[in-house]
């Protein structure tokens, strides 16, 4: 992209605009959500209804570089933040907490859903399927039963790295929803039971979803692969039967 030339700059200095040589072709974009306006590549096009609109515009050194700083936008569909830290390894991991909380964020507006931390929604769904084992017949009431014990892996794990007792937590989490009929879950600084509600404690939708689709593609495919193993086993075995029988 082209840039500003020196002398050109310094016309528009002394008329009090702020003018930027050379700005990456994404930074325009962004500019553009940010503050409206239509980008121009020549001044016969420069009319009043390309023209964006910012409150306050200043220019930083942080460290070894410069910033500009756009605030105050009118339209305000993009934004950049801003991170601070006194080393590399604490910037990366406030920056992998921010992406964390923002895609959640938007994982929420896009469901319009949320579901009650705290383990409250696996000690749920670990009642709702040991209610539902009677429903079936044979070895699957096994797989029915091997697969609510998996739902507790979560609050088992919360109470454990909490440093609370697990058995007792667990058997706290179930008599009090079943004597209350709400989703409570487990407080992991007093070990009591809580709605998760109430305090805010969310989980993303998306996310369990996801987890209970992949865990159950994945305990299929591997049964699958013993099945295909043993298969393989006794076909081996038939013609060597059969060699001794003549």
């Amino acid at each position: 992209q082209k840039g500003i030339d020196p002398m050109a700059l310094d016309m528009l200095a002394k008329e009090g605009i702020f003018a930027l040589r050379r700005a990456k072709r994404r930074n325009m974009e962004r500019l553009t959500l940010a503050c409206g306006g239509v980008p121009v590549n020549s001044v016969e096009d420069l009319e009043v209804d390309a023209l964006g609109w910012a409150g306050k515009l200043r220019e930083e050194t942080l460290g070894e570089d410069k910033f500009t700083f756009v605030e105050n936008v009118k339209v305000g569909k993009s934004c950049t933040i801003l991170i601070r830290g006194p080393n590399k390894h604490t910037i990366d991991q406030i920056k992998d907490a921010t992406r964390d909380g923002l895609r959640a964020a938007m994982s929420a507006m896009e469901d319009r859903a949320l579901v009650p931390g705290a383990g409250a929604f696996e000690v749920a769904a670990y009642r709702m399927l040991m209610r539902r084992k009677g429903a079936v017949s044979g070895r699957a009431k096994l797989g029915v039963e091997a697969f609510a014990n998996a739902m507790l892996v979560v609050p088992k794990t919360l109470a454990e790295n909490s440093g609370l007792d697990v058995q007792d937590s667990i058997i706290k989490l179930e008599e009090e929803q079943e004597r209350s009929g709400e989703a409570v879950g487990l407080d992991l600084s007093s070990g009591e039971t809580f709605l998760p509600a109430s305090m805010g404690v969310w989980d993303s939708f998306t996310v369990k979803k996801q987890t209970l689709n992949l865990s159950t593609i994945l305990a299929t495919q591997l049964l699958l692969v013993d099945e295909v193993m043993k298969a393989g086993k006794a076909m081996g075995k038939q013609p060597a039967q059969g060699g001794e029988d003549e």
